[in-house]
């Protein structure tokens, strides 16, 4: 912390400040950062542990890799962990996240009891929802426009040796998204109480939900940070098929192949994949490596050999009412050539004072849809990313803003509550040293 405070108060008063951060889970393309980067050093550790309040004290910029590293131990996790083991406690909180534990447990700032943030004024501020709690309900879908959090307490659950998983296949779009909303609603599948949700799409004629229950049987477990795939093991020809994991392995089950974003890297040719250093399969790898591509578009180099024109990056996350997921998906299907899709349900826990800055209904089931890839440019500029955001508001749905936006401000004030923001931003980061949320999000190209 004092490190933070340090570097905050030698940048001059006149210019903008930012974290200095090794790592990004973000997607957007941007010019090179402005403002002076902040000391994040000593904010990346687990601080306690508490196993009888189940919860966790953790700095900012601890990863959930780390943080799950310290809980399971003791037979506990937090309530949403991000599929990812690069993304941070403050990274999901400001940023927002998700599971396929979101159907019971909502979304990651649900779970947070307190947050200490150094706000744009310099200051640092414990808020929750009793102490400046107009700050602790706009962070969420801020993107460190309103602070950066240095501290959180968060809740966690108690969680058993291994997941039992049953994969669902579904010929029909529509069957799959009747079956994902009764055991939403009734948190049980024959009578079985559910304790994890997600699905994949392969086709609108092949697609799963995959259940998970927690089990302290033993037996033999599946290991897909190897040569095998998790994704591919969810497909079958019919019916269910049964599978189990650590529960260490499952919560970390996407991270291998960035869930199917290693296949264009080669990492999931068999004869590659079998000299592929294991340390070397990771989201954190992949990331890099696609970082790379974007600095010398080796992309659009190979498009240019090949005689083909470049591509449109389309890496998103869409929230739609589960009644409007099966029209979504069957317009995304006919429109965007980008498969599989994941799907996530989610139910916010509790109404409370809202979320401001990203307002989904409370009561109410949304499905995430998740896609990522590329398709054939169009005649103007990110022409398929603009096309999601229109069919997306026509649902009545939201848009995570980790990648390309292409919003107007007023659009983007109507979705993330431009009026609130801006009340919070005024008392917080009087001077602006901060970026802005819409800059940040949309203009900064």
């Amino acid at each position: 912390m004092r490190r933070l405070l340090a570097s905050y108060r030698a940048v001059p008063a006149t210019e903008s400040v930012r974290l200095a951060k090794p790592t990004s889970n973000l997607f957007r393309t941007r010019t090179k950062s402005q403002g002076r980067g902040l000391d994040t050093s000593g904010l990346t550790g687990v601080i306690t542990v508490d196993t009888r309040a189940r919860t966790a004290d953790v700095a900012g910029m601890c990863t959930y890799e780390n943080l799950v590293a310290a809980t399971l131990p003791a037979g506990l996790a937090p309530l949403v962990v991000p599929q990812l083991k690069t993304i941070t406690l403050g990274g999901a909180v400001t940023g927002l996240g998700i599971e396929s534990t979101s159907f019971r447990n909502g979304l990651p700032h649900e779970s947070v009891r307190e947050m200490d943030i150094l706000t744009g004024a310099g200051e640092v501020l414990t808020v929750s929802p009793t102490e400046h709690a107009d700050l602790y309900r706009a962070f969420p879908n801020s993107y460190g426009t309103l602070g950066y959090a240095v501290r959180l307490c968060i809740d966690l659950e108690p969680v058993k040796p291994f997941v039992a998983l049953r994969h669902l296949r579904f010929h029909s779009l529509g069957d799959l998204v009747t079956s994902m909303g009764r055991i939403t609603e009734t948190g049980r599948l024959d009578g079985e109480a559910v304790d994890y949700l997600d699905g994949v799409v392969f086709s609108a004629e092949e697609s799963y939900l995959c259940v998970g229950v927690q089990t302290d049987t033993p037996g033999a477990v599946s290991d897909y940070t190897g040569q095998q795939i998790y994704y591919r093991s969810i497909q079958h020809d019919d019916g269910v098929t049964d599978d189990r994991l650590t529960i260490h392995d499952y919560l970390w089950r996407w991270d291998t192949d960035w869930f199917w974003c290693s296949k264009p890297f080669g990492a999931q040719d068999r004869r590659l994949r079998r000299i592929w250093p294991k340390r070397y399969r990771s989201s954190r790898f992949y990331s890099t490596l696609m970082k790379y591509e974007q600095r010398f578009g080796i992309g659009d180099r190979i498009e240019k050999l090949g005689g083909r024109p470049p591509r449109e990056r389309v890496v998103q996350d869409i929230e739609v009412p589960l009644a409007r997921c099966a029209e979504y998906l069957d317009w995304f299907l006919a429109a965007v050539p980008i498969e599989p899709i994941w799907l996530c349900p989610l139910r916010l826990r509790e109404a409370g004072g809202g979320w401001p800055l990203y307002p989904i209904k409370p009561n109410q089931t949304y499905v995430n849809v998740g896609f990522w890839g590329t398709v054939p440019i169009g005649q103007h500029s990110g022409e398929t990313n603009r096309l999601i955001e229109r069919k997306v508001g026509q649902l009545d749905g939201h848009k995570s803003l980790y990648s390309e936006s292409y919003y107007s401000r007023q659009e983007f004030d109507d979705l993330y509550g431009g009026d609130t923001y801006r009340a919070v931003k005024k008392r917080y980061d009087p001077d602006s040293r901060l970026l802005d949320l819409y800059a940040k999000a949309v203009q900064r190209r």
